[in-house]
């Protein structure tokens, strides 16, 4: 709804209010991170066949596509005592929480896979508002800096959260393994994790507080005036008045996120098989192969926060769409060269592709947004826009079965070299993002 009046930045912010602010994205990713390396092979040590995976990961995907512009349109209206986003990624971050607790102890694969139902939506509570939070309270000069800070933290908070399980493992000595056949590195990762997950939330909402309404007492009477179920056509405005950068922007979100959806459902089982040379999920070099993938895991997050700071001088400079393509392209042929490697050690090469691609992907689409978009309806275009995101997940979710098992005869390698294909065409589309008409550099911060 028009009506509602948005938050006006009411000053420039320094890099430690940036920095606090972002905080919280560090134990979202720690808790995603965990996830994204370590549930294929949960699911395999609970029965679970290679082709059956993509359908339990359906989890993920739906939740966005439900909950993600739902919270969205919903935080858009509102305004309590901790603000307008804060109240949804502190409640998001305290359910993930618990979810992260319970994983690795469940029992059989269904327990397993409503648990991930749960985390996943509770996960994306706690993002949308988080994207909002940061556009609300920056400015265009500033926002490209507020979503390189994104990445920054995504990028240690996976790289934590990809190589804990191979420490505990590896330079502990914790080697045994929970009744259900989950190794106990992974099942005190999680738990780790969950305490991560909260503290890094916490952080945030008590350091960073948000800017009110420009006209407050215009917002409540809005919000007065309007019916329970407006949200639904705040949505449904949102997607029908998309304005035409982020149309573009959608057919590279489509084409990029089909590709790190290949990447994450496989990348440790093909590595596993591929490179350990272990098919059965029971085996200790299986387990092995998956602690090296949340070691690769882990170097492209090290690669994301390293080069995330470059970015938005490199955005002043050649324009984000040209960043962003070139990134893409990095990370697309980093996963095609994983089809060629026979040693362990070569696949962190690979993963330096993939963690420049990360970190782009992490930020410039949404600094290219941002500026396309009014203010007062941040939340729910930033959340339409996940849909870019999840769509292509749930094609695939529901898809590959067969073609995994029919087309690639079950071998997870070859839809990890889908998923490098997939990054070089989304390469390709984002050159025709922003038309020489309305592409403009940012000035460095």
């Amino acid at each position: 709804m028009d009506s509602y009046p948005s938050a006006v930045p009411s000053r420039r912010r320094s890099f430690g209010d940036i920095f606090t602010m972002n905080f919280g994205f560090l134990g979202i990713q720690f808790g995603w991170g965990l996830q994204m390396a370590n549930m294929s092979a949960i699911y395999e040590k609970l029965g679970a066949q290679p082709d059956e995976i993509p359908l339990l990961w359906l989890a993920a995907p739906m939740t966005g596509l439900i909950v993600q512009p739902i919270v969205g349109a919903l935080s858009d209206r509102t305004w309590t005592r901790l603000g307008r986003r804060r109240p949804y990624f502190l409640t998001g971050a305290i359910l993930a929480s618990l979810a992260l607790f319970a994983m690795p102890h469940a029992p059989a694969l269904w327990v397993a896979a409503t648990l991930l139902w749960v985390l996943d939506s509770s996960i994306n509570i706690s993002m949308e508002p988080f994207r909002a939070f940061v556009a609300d309270r920056l400015d265009d000069e500033q926002r490209p800096l507020g979503f390189v800070m994104q990445s920054f933290f995504i990028g240690v908070g996976a790289t934590l959260a990809n190589v804990l399980p191979y420490i505990l493992r590896e330079w502990l000595d914790i080697t045994g393994r929970a009744a259900n056949g989950v190794p106990l590195a992974t099942l005190y990762s999680f738990q780790l994790g969950a305490a991560a997950f909260l503290g890094a939330v916490l952080v945030t909402v008590l350091t960073t507080p948000e800017d009110p309404p420009s006209d407050l007492e215009a917002f409540r009477r809005a919000k007065a005036q309007a019916g329970v179920f407006d949200w639904v056509g705040d949505i449904g405005n949102a997607l029908t008045a998309m304005p035409s950068v982020m149309k573009r922007l959608a057919v590279v979100q489509v084409l990029t996120w089909l590709g790190l959806f290949c990447m994450w459902l496989f990348f440790g089982p093909a590595i596993a098989r591929h490179v350990f040379g272990a098919a059965d999920p029971k085996a200790s070099a299986y387990d092995e192969g998956i602690n090296w993938g949340g070691i690769c895991f882990a170097t492209y997050s090290v690669v994301c926060f390293v080069v995330a700071f470059a970015l938005p001088k490199l955005a002043a400079r050649h324009g984000c769409a040209t960043v962003h393509a070139i990134a893409l392209t990095c990370g697309g042929l980093g996963l095609l060269s994983t089809g060629l490697v026979a040693n362990r050690y070569w696949l962190l090469v690979a993963m330096v592709g993939v963690g420049i691609a990360w970190a782009s992907i992490l930020s410039m689409p949404y600094a290219i947004l941002a500026r396309a978009l009014p203010g007062h309806r941040m939340g729910v275009f930033m959340g339409v826009f996940n849909f870019f995101i999840v769509l292509p997940e749930i094609a695939a979710a529901l898809t590959f079965q067969p073609l995994v098992k029919y087309v690639f005869g079950g071998n997870p390698l070859s839809v990890v070299l889908l998923g490098g294909a997939s990054l070089l065409a989304a390469a390709g589309a984002t050159l025709f993002v922003e038309r020489p008409a309305t592409a403009t550099a940012y000035r460095p911060v």
